[in-house]
């Protein structure tokens, strides 16, 4: 007698559901990151951070990163652990919400939707007190690197900049004309400032809106508005 294959699951048919799907087609992106289940709570940490220290976001876990909703069968435990790493980890308040959204009987997608932070820039804290920032750019959370944290930090006060166009800064937009983005280290090249004045002169810049700041795996790289 020939073997057939029990039917699959049928598909929860609720408005959550409907909704859950129609954000998964979007792809993961600056807003939106998928993970399959929560095997390192550290990472899905870093990831929270990274939304909220940029324009917020939302993180389904229980998705391939092709979009399947493959679901997680006891996501209580799954947002214990997350819960407990956030307690271990971040040494600030973390504002989010979690909400459980049954795709199929007993199989489950946890959502946590992450606002941007009054308080950013958040850290995560490992077991020898080193504190490490992460932003969010495209669909990568990428560390922050302290020049990065300056400015989310003095963006969030919302204070007044003043600056000059000296020397350095006229050098600076010649050079910018031509080939579009700068380093911090080109920077110095460029104008023979020490490490510090060349920084602070690029935050200056971009909290004036006068430059952007992009994050990188290899660095950050400044360019005009």
């Amino acid at each position: 007698m020939k073997k057939t294959k029990p039917p699959a699951p049928a598909s929860i048919d609720s408005e959550e559901v409907h909704q859950l799907r129609k954000l998964v087609m979007e792809g993961e992106g600056q807003h939106l990151e998928f993970k399959h289940k929560v095997s390192q709570p550290e990472k899905i940490v870093r990831e929270m951070i990274a939304f909220a220290n940029s324009e917020g976001g939302t993180l389904l876990i229980g998705v391939d990163d092709d979009g399947t909703l493959v679901g997680l069968k006891y996501p209580e435990e799954e947002l214990l652990m997350v819960r407990q790493a956030i307690d271990q980890h971040i040494k600030q308040p973390l504002i989010y919400h979690d909400s459980l959204i049954e795709i199929i009987p007993n199989k489950f997608v946890l959502r946590l939707d992450i606002p941007p932070s009054p308080k950013r820039p958040l850290y995560f804290v490992d077991e020898t007190n080193t504190r490490e920032s992460f932003v969010r750019v495209k669909d990568m959370s990428i560390k922050a690197s302290p020049q990065m944290n300056e400015i989310i930090r003095r963006k969030r006060q919302n204070k007044n900049v003043q600056f000059y166009f000296a020397e350095h800064e006229l050098a600076l937009m010649k050079y910018l004309d031509e080939h579009k983005t700068i380093t911090l280290q080109e920077f110095e090249n460029l104008t023979g400032l020490n490490q510090f004045v060349a920084s602070r002169k690029l935050i200056l810049l971009v909290l004036a809106n006068v430059l952007k700041i992009t994050a990188s795996e290899k660095g950050d790289y400044y360019s005009r508005m």
